[in-house]
């Protein structure tokens, strides 16, 4: 059991509003961890939508990739620019217009 003395009590109250880092800096903090989070979330997109695909430096030459593709049996596909590298992927989901 803790000690009963006012001393002691206001020494245990500092510690533990020490330990909360204080309430100065919560907005400050929340927006640091909501800029990281967006940063996190960013680049996973630019893994999954860019980096994980084959890049292509023209359009004639995706379409090319797109007709090799075809012999081999696989169709229904379409190249689009990338909005983060500005070459050309391709892609099985439909076309937007």
């Amino acid at each position: 059991m803790g000690s009963k003395k006012r001393s002691a009590r206001a020494k245990q109250v500092a510690e533990f509003k020490a330990s909360l880092g204080g309430m100065d800096d919560v907005f400050g903090r929340e927006e640091r961890r909501h800029i990281a989070a967006s940063e996190e979330k960013e680049a996973a997109l630019r893994r999954k939508a860019c980096e994980s695909k084959n890049r292509y430096s023209c359009k004639s030459e995706a379409e090319e990739a797109i007709l090799s593709c075809a012999a081999y049996g696989t169709t229904g596909l379409h190249a689009y620019r990338c909005p983060y590298c500005n070459g050309w992927h391709l892609t099985s989901k439909p076309e937007r217009r």
